[in-house]
C-alpha cells in the first residue's frame, strides 16, 4: 500500500478552511468520487437520477467528478487521469486494467459486499485476493486524486465500491471535509460479522465526517454495530434521522437522506413521452387490455423469479384476467460475466416461457419479458401506460423506478403502485400498496386489488405520493446532503 505522504497543499488544519470559507460565505469547491463517471455532452440531459444530481451540485459550486471512465484495458490500470473540461466542471477519469477490474469491481465490490449489503448471505464469495485487489484500486485512486484537490475542497463519495477511499485520503494527509453515501441497504451487524475483517471495513467508513444512508433500518444498522462491535459510542439526535458517532479516534455524523428523482421534470416528461412512437405501439399492442409494468437491472436482489410466479398467481386465482392483463417486463442485463447473473437469466427465461405456454392465447401473450434497455422517455411513456408498476425487490436501497413510475401517471386516471415493503422508497411511499415479495399470494392478490382498485382511491393514493415527490425531490436530497456536509460532524442540529 502507499506509504502515508504529509504536509503539501491538500493538508491543513482540521475544518479550519472550510469554516473560514463558510464565515465570508465562500462556496468551497465540490469534488465527487464515483464508481463511474457520467461523462455528459453538453446539452444534454443526463437520465439517471443520481447524474443530475451531481451535476447540478459541480455547476452551483465547480469542482471535479472523479472516477472510473468504464473502460477496461490490457496491462496495468491508467497512469494519469484523463482530465476533460466543462466550464466550472472538470470530468477526471481512469481506465482499469483487467486484473483491477476484476478483483475490485467484479470480486470483492460486486460478489462480496453487493451479496452481504442486500442480505443475501448464500451468495457472497470471501477471498483475501480480491479484498486486497479492492483496497489496491482504492489506494490508487486516491493517488490519483490528491494531486488535483484544493485545501477547502468539500469531497464527496459514493456507494460500497469506494468505501475504503476516504482512509486513503486520509493516510496521505487530507484534512478536507469527506462525506459518504451508500446507495445500497445497509446490514444489520448479524450480518456484517459474517464479513471477515469486517471491523476494518467500518473504521474505514469512519474516515469520513458525514455518512449518509437511505432509511432509518440502514442508519439502525451502522448505530447497533458501532454499539455492539466496537468500542464506539452513538448519540441519537432526532427521531432516528441522525446520529452522532464517536469510534475508531474520530467523530462523525450518520444521517438519512433517501435519494430521489427530478420530479417536475419527469411529469412534463411523461406528459408528451405517452404519445411517442414507442407509446402508441405499445398501446396498439395491447387492443385494450391492461398493462402491468416492471423495470429493474437484472439482478438476484430485485425479486424477478418471485415477480413471475406473483403474476403467474395472479392469473390462476382470478382467471378474469386471462386474455385481459399482459406483463411486460424490462431487465437488462448486467454483469454479464458473474455466475449468478447469468443464472438468474436463465431461470427468468425459462420461467417466462413456462407461464406464456402455460396461459397463453393464439392472440395474446401474458409475459413480455425484455433483455434490453430504453431511454428514459421511451420508459416515461410505458410507465404512463401502465395501470400497475409491480415493484418488488427482495432488497434495495431505494427504488427510484417506484417514484419514476408514480410520477408518470396521469393524475385525472392513475395506476397503482404495488411496492415491496423491503424497497427504501416504502419508508416513504405508504399509500403505495405495500406487499412482502416473498409471499407469493399475497403479491397475487394485491395485483387483484389494484386491478381492480376505484378510481377515486387511485386518485387520492396518488396525490398522496406526488405531494411526498415534490416536495422530496432530487434536488431537495442534493441540497440537504451538501449542506449537512458543510456542517459535520460538530455544527448538527439536534431535529
Amino acid at each position: 500500500m502507499p506509504g502515508v505522504r504529509q504536509g503539501g497543499p491538500v493538508c491543513g488544519l482540521r475544518n479550519a478552511l472550510p469554516a473560514a470559507n463558510k464565515e465570508k460565505n465562500i462556496v468551497s469547491r465540490l469534488v465527487v468520487v464515483s464508481n463511474r463517471v457520467a461523462l455528459m455532452e453538453e446539452g444534454k440531459q443526463a437520465a439517471g437520477g443520481l447524474a443530475v444530481a451531481i451535476l447540478a451540485a459541480l455547476k452551483k459550486t465547480g469542482g471535479i467528478w472523479f472516477g472510473w471512465s468504464g473502460n477496461v484495458v490490457d496491462g496495468e490500470s491508467q497512469a494519469e487521469p484523463t482530465r476533460t473540461d466543462a466550464g466550472k466542471l472538470t470530468y477526471a477519469t481512469l481506465d482499469l486494467g483487467r486484473r483491477d477490474h476484476e478483483e475490485y469491481y467484479n470480486g470483492f465490490a460486486n460478489q462480496t459486499l453487493w451479496p452481504l449489503f442486500h442480505y443475501r448471505l448464500g451468495l457472497i464469495s470471501v477471498n483475501r485476493r480480491t479484498r486486497e485487489g479492492y483496497e489496491r484500486v482504492n489506494a490508487y485512486f486516491a493517488d490519483k486524486l490528491e494531486p488535483l484537490l484544493r485545501t477547502d475542497d468539500m469531497i464527496w463519495v459514493h456507494d460500497y465500491h469506494l468505501i475504503p477511499f476516504g482512509d486513503e485520503l486520509r493516510r496521505r494527509g487530507c484534512s478536507q471535509r469527506m462525506g459518504f453515501f451508500l446507495h445500497t441497504p445497509f446490514p444489520p451487524p448479524e450480518l456484517l460479522t459474517a464479513l471477515p475483517n469486517h471491523r476494518d471495513l467500518i473504521r474505514e467508513l469512519c474516515a469520513y465526517d458525514l455518512v449518509g444512508f437511505h432509511t432509518a433500518t440502514d442508519l439502525r444498522g451502522f448505530c447497533d454495530y458501532i454499539r455492539t462491535e466496537t468500542d464506539g459510542t452513538v448519540e441519537q439526535r432526532g427521531a432516528y434521522g441522525s446520529a452522532m458517532i464517536r469510534a475508531f479516534g474520530r467523530t462523525l455524523m450518520a444521517k438519512v437522506f433517501p435519494i430521489s428523482i427530478d420530479t417536475e421534470a419527469l411529469e412534463s416528461l411523461a406528459r408528451t413521452a405517452g404519445r411517442s412512437r414507442q407509446a402508441e405501439r405499445l398501446r396498439e399492442s395491447l387492443v385494450g387490455r391492461r398493462l402491468i409494468i416492471g423495470v429493474d437491472r437484472l439482478d438476484y436482489s430485485k425479486g424477478l423469479p418471485q415477480r413471475f410466479a406473483a403474476f403467474e398467481q395472479l392469473l390462476e386465482s382470478y382467471p378474469e384476467h386471462c386474455n385481459r392483463v399482459s406483463f411486460l417486463q424490462v431487465a437488462p442485463p448486467s454483469r454479464e460475466d458473474v455466475p449468478e447473473y447469468i443464472a438468474i437469466r436463465r431461470e427468468l427465461s425459462e420461467m417466462a416461457g413456462r407461464i406464456n405456454g402455460r396461459f397463453a392465447e393464439f392472440d395474446w401473450q401474458p409475459i413480455r419479458y425484455l433483455n434490453r434497455s430504453f431511454g428514459q422517455r421511451v420508459l416515461a411513456g410505458f410507465y404512463r401506460l401502465a395501470n400497475v408498476g409491480l415493484v418488488t425487490p427482495l432488497r434495495d436501497g431505494m427504488n427510484l423506478v417506484a417514484k419514476e413510475y408514480v410520477a408518470c401517471q396521469d393524475g385525472d386516471n392513475p395506476g397503482v403502485l404495488v411496492l415491496s415493503q423491503f424497497a427504501g422508497a416504502a419508508h416513504e411511499m405508504g399509500e403505495a400498496l405495500i406487499v412482502n415479495p416473498f409471499d407469493i399470494e399475497g403479491v397475487g392478490d394485491a395485483l387483484q386489488r389494484a386491478l381492480t382498485m376505484p378510481l377515486g382511491e387511485r386518485k387520492e393514493r396518488h396525490a398522496a405520493l406526488m405531494r411526498t415527490l415534490r416536495r422530496q425531490d432530487i434536488g431537495w436530497w442534493r441540497e440537504s446532503y451538501v449542506d449537512a456536509l458543510t456542517r459535520a460532524p460538530y455544527d448538527f442540529p439536534v431535529t
